[in-house]
């Protein structure tokens, strides 16, 4: 089965559902014959999200101490600009893993 689309979907949802699509994707692995690899990448892209997230949370906090302004800047932009790293990889038929939780799973 083809799933460059659901792929691209998992690395997308990042910008719409960064939450709800690579946990749905994961549930519907249980039900649907689909890769292991898929349910990697969504178990990846969720942790990922989660982990920015928790570290933007804690950059926030320490701004107000004007230490965590660089950090909440290159977080929000790394929550960006991996997921579209992550399309295009997918886009040229490559294996992606997200930086930071790509070891874990």
């Amino acid at each position: 089965m083809e799933t460059k689309g659901l792929k691209i979907l998992i690395h997308a949802s990042a910008f719409f559902a960064p939450f709800l699509v690579p946990v749905a994707i994961y549930i519907m692995t249980f039900f649907v014959e689909l890769d292991d690899q898929i349910k990697r990448l969504s178990i990846q892209a969720l942790l990922f999200q989660l982990v920015m997230w928790v570290l933007i949370a804690v950059a926030s906090i320490l701004s107000f101490i004007i230490i965590g302004i660089p950090f909440l800047i290159g977080f929000v932009i790394m929550t960006i600009v991996i997921p579209i790293i992550a399309i295009i990889k997918t886009l040229q038929d490559e294996p992606y893993n997200y930086p930071i939780v790509g070891r874990w799973f």
